[in-house]
């Protein structure tokens, strides 16, 4: 016959954490009861009655002054305020899992939400969850859950928030999570099943799916105990469940190649190493196992310990993890990574095995507070340190501005950049950096000081030089680039190519006459241009804007012939007349003698830069691209048409 007893089988660490405290209650000699049973085993109750722990039911039985234990299903608020009234001292034994329930329905119920409770409504640990908020529900699965939906449209609209009985099974769980998010619309999910409760049920199963028989140990009052046998039921032809080794008979497991041994949370080591003891004559193999099972359960974490845990449960706050000690391990949303810009969904997932640093130990409420990031910071250092021997670059987030940079959080470690190695030009705000990625090169490292300093500009002038050096490997007249108008001068704009900039002058800028780049172009922009000219050697490359294949002679050739009439803009004023644009690219010439009809003694005297007047083409000179213009041929025959009008009706 072969026993095989589950990894999990036995005292939960809030389990073990509740029957410690109350034994050195006993042993520092202290007056104690319990109110209402520890746990739910009679063995470990009469053991502790041996002791001295006394048992009562309600609060009002306590007498004046003498220790409370609150088990570890813990108690509603208005048990520890009637415990206060007669100056009861409590002893606090509630799981420290069902501690931060508490705490969640409490906040939930402050913040005016409807507290939503998963479990057995007649389950201790449920009645104390429901004594921390004032009318909350309790659901015992999906059917109670979606009748009460489906009760009232105006539910669906309610502020939600939803938690579970630490016990629960996690298949109840995830369809009434199912169900909530498609019916919800303002949902808040803390999925507080207990790690230690749902490892011991899938080991229970996979015991149950290979064995013979099964052999569930456990108090009749147990819940998570009669969840086993259920679940090994479903599995297993033959599930005997006992309290204690004196009610199995031997008899029922004959021909059982293979018998599989598990036990509930409340079940302690001795009550599993006796039943153990009766089935098989070699005790070594269990008393080893269980001898390892202990060293665990009581192993002593430190500070700045490095720990390596699996992730059980992820919350809005918190990452649960499982140590595999009397301890429960949480990592705060705040200790898992420095970057803001990552989602905690994307870093870890439930089942995950993750490495990390012990802030905090808290015995007393069996907790560890443990850090992600912390850890990352040791290992970043020697990256860091790496990178600045290496030359290479890394990558961060900027975090924070100061007076002379901005901080660049990589890893956890803090480098500082100054404000002349940002690559932002000079009174250009450093805080547009803050929230954004960076490549830098590490430059400094103090690791004794803490200090670290790097430069992006450092990064982005190689980036550059690279680039540059493509540019000007392939650059040809009359290719064309996208570039970005760097700066603006009274002569052109300077536009990057890619690592060069190249000048376009103001008169390539446009075909129409401009007096500043900016009237065409800003800082910033996306253009097209291309090459005019180029010299390697002193690295100047001219380029160009306007459109080569809209000639504005040609334009103004096919539009306009000697004697037409056209609508222009005076463009400027000179002493001997004024220049005027007739299409863009082509202007003409309105000599001072031909802007009236009488003399005058300048241009200014008649017409205005930017005026719009009509105009009769007089010449266009198609060799030298030059156009006579006269507003005076237009004006004498205006009068001359009139003069005939007015002999026509002398006549009549």
């Amino acid at each position: 016959m072969k026993l095989e007893l589950a990894k999990s089988a036995g005292f939960c660490y809030g389990v073990r954490r509740a029957v410690r405290m109350a034994e050195q209650a006993a042993e520092q000699g202290r007056a104690c009861v319990m109110l209402g049973p520890i746990i739910h085993n009679n063995s470990v109750i009469e053991y502790l009655a041996s002791l001295g722990v006394g048992l009562i039911q309600r609060p009002e039985e306590a007498e004046p002054g003498t220790a409370v234990i609150i088990r570890s299903h813990g108690e509603g608020r208005a048990a520890y305020e009637a415990l206060a009234e007669r100056g009861c001292p409590l002893i606090d034994a509630t799981c420290p899992n069902v501690s931060r329930i508490h705490q969640i329905v409490s906040q939930a119920e402050e913040a005016g939400r409807k507290v939503v409770i998963i479990g057995s409504p007649t389950h201790p640990e449920v009645a104390a969850i429901a004594g921390w908020c004032a009318r909350p529900l309790v659901f015992e699965g999906v059917q109670a859950l979606s009748d009460w939906l489906e009760g009232e449209p105006e539910r669906r609209n309610l502020p939600v928030t939803m938690v579970s009985q630490t016990t629960s099974t996690q298949i109840i769980w995830d369809k009434c999570v199912e169900k909530a998010k498609k019916e919800c619309t303002n949902l808040k999910i803390f999925d507080t099943i207990c790690n230690a409760t749902y490892k011991r049920q899938s080991e229970a199963q996979a015991l149950a799916a290979r064995s013979d028989a099964v052999v569930v140990i456990g108090g009749r009052e147990s819940s998570n105990t009669k969840r086993l046998a259920e679940l090994c039921e479903a599995l297993c032809p033959k599930v005997v469940w006992i309290e204690r080794a004196a009610e199995l008979e031997p008899s029922t497991l004959c021909r059982k190649a293979s018998i599989g041994i598990t036990a509930g949370a409340s079940t302690p080591e001795w009550i599993i190493k006796e039943v153990y003891d009766k089935m098989s004559d070699e005790n070594i193999e269990i008393e080893e196992s269980f001898a390892e099972m202990l060293e665990k359960s009581i192993k002593t974490l430190n500070t700045g310990e490095k720990v390596t845990g699996v992730v059980t449960g992820i919350t809005p706050t918190e990452i649960y993890v499982d140590l595999g000690t009397k301890h429960a391990g949480y990592i705060p949303v705040s200790e898992l990574t420095d970057d803001p810009t990552v989602k905690v969904e994307d870093l870890v997932k439930v089942g995950d095995e993750i490495e990390t640093y012990v802030m905090r130990v808290n015995d007393q409420e069996g907790v560890v507070t443990l850090s992600k990031k912390r850890l990352d910071t040791v290992k970043s250092w020697e990256d860091i340190e790496q990178a600045k021997e290496d030359h290479t670059t890394v990558e961060g987030v900027v975090t924070e501005e100061n007076k002379g940079g901005v901080v660049v959080s990589i890893k956890g470690v803090r480098v500082f950049v100054p404000a002349s190695q940002t690559g932002l030009p000079r009174d250009t705000p450093m805080s547009q950096l803050v929230k954004q990625k960076v490549r830098l090169r590490i430059t400094e490292v103090n690791r004794a000081r803490k200090r670290v300093v790097g430069s992006i500009r450092a990064v982005e002038a190689e980036e550059r030089a690279a680039k540059a050096a493509e540019v000007w490997a392939n650059i040809e007249e009359g290719k064309r680039y996208t570039g970005t108008v760097k700066s603006l001068t009274s002569y052109g704009a300077f536009v990057d190519i890619g690592g060069v900039d190249g000048m376009v002058h103001i008169s390539e800028l446009s075909w129409s006459r401009i007096k500043h780049p900016s009237e065409v172009v800003s800082v910033g922009d996306t253009v097209e241009v291309y090459v005019i000219s180029f010299d390697r050697d002193k690295k100047k490359i001219s380029l160009g804007m306007k459109d080569r294949t809209q000639n504005p002679w040609e334009v103004f050739t096919g539009k306009y012939q000697p004697g037409d009439v056209a609508n222009v803009r005076v463009v400027k004023l000179m002493t001997f007349g004024a220049f005027a644009e007739i299409v863009p690219g082509v202007d003409g010439l309105i000599h001072i003698s031909q802007i009236a009809d009488h003399r005058i003694d300048k241009p200014g005297d008649v017409l205005s830069e930017g005026q719009m007047v009509d105009v009769k083409i007089i010449d266009i000179d198609y060799d030298k691209q030059k156009v006579s213009l006269s507003i005076r041929a237009l004006l004498e025959g205006q009068d001359a048409d009139d003069s005939a009008e007015s002999d026509g009706d002398n006549e009549e």
